[in-house]
């Protein structure tokens, strides 16, 4: 299975649905808070293509995106795909 990280932000309401969402489908992810580690933010901007909001969502070396992307992905039937590529 391919590694899941999540940039995260406690506050933020797509950050805990996309987490529900992975935890929910058995998915285990690493979650970086850029709150609390604010050095990490200009790392997933430069990683995310110059996206500043979180959550920003990598399965493996692919960025997904946000929420409604990994939402729109499993909508589609493609995310379980990406997630055993």
């Amino acid at each position: 299975m391919n590694p899941v990280e999540i940039y995260t932000s406690p506050l933020c309401g797509f950050c805990h649905a996309a987490k529900r969402l992975l935890t929910q489908k058995g998915v285990s992810f690493s979650e970086i808070d850029v709150l609390a580690d604010p050095a990490q933010k200009p790392k997933m901007i430069e990683r995310a293509g110059g996206k500043r909001t979180v959550p920003q969502i990598f399965i493996g070396e692919t960025h997904v995106g946000g929420y409604d992307d990994l939402y729109a992905l499993e909508r589609a039937g493609k995310l379980d795909g990406l997630l055993a590529a």
